[in-house]
């Protein structure tokens, strides 16, 4: 099944928008496949509230197949001009690889920050068990993001890290 949803995001294109009220149940469906790195989150009303009022002020983007069928991943955006925090950007198991998290990101820079930006991003520490399994560090490395200072550990326990990028 793995490999069917897979292919099927390889030959499907894949398109980012402004997620609606509608996505709300898949946007929190992603979060539970990636909660033994994040801690609680289904379930959690702090949580819920957070992307509900990302949705409701434009701020939150998803990934959808072409036919809008799939969610493939999802990314909240808070900023405060000239800093910009990507908040929590999640993609499918399925989808990573394919370009998806790289699309969202891509996104959210050119729709929501402004020339002379810092986009910041809070991402799994060096020691977190995450941070080989899912790819992140590496991912906003090769985003043009460089690792900055150490940030609070997350709900886990887990160790965290800025990483940051300059917009021209």
């Amino acid at each position: 099944m793995a490999d069917r949803a897979r292919d099927r995001c390889k030959t499907v294109r894949v398109i980012v928008r402004l997620a609606r009220d509608q996505d709300m149940p898949g946007f929190i469906g992603l979060a539970g496949p990636v909660e033994r790195w994040f801690g609680p989150m289904v379930d959690n009303p702090g949580f819920r509230a957070a992307v509900g009022k990302h949705i409701q002020q434009a701020s939150a983007l998803v990934a959808v197949t072409d036919n809008e069928t799939d969610l493939l991943g999802g990314l909240l955006v808070s900023a405060q001009p000239p800093l910009y925090h990507l908040r929590w950007l999640v993609v499918t198991e399925q989808a990573r690889g394919q370009g998806v998290g790289r699309a969202l990101v891509t996104e959210a820079i050119q729709r929501f920050v402004r020339p002379a930006g810092i986009v910041e991003v809070v991402t799994f520490g060096a020691d977190h068990p995450g941070a080989d399994a899912s790819g992140a560090r590496v991912f906003y490395e090769r985003l043009g993001f460089t690792p900055a200072e150490a940030a609070p550990p997350g709900p886990e326990g887990g160790s965290r890290q800025v990483y940051r990028k300059t917009i021209p």
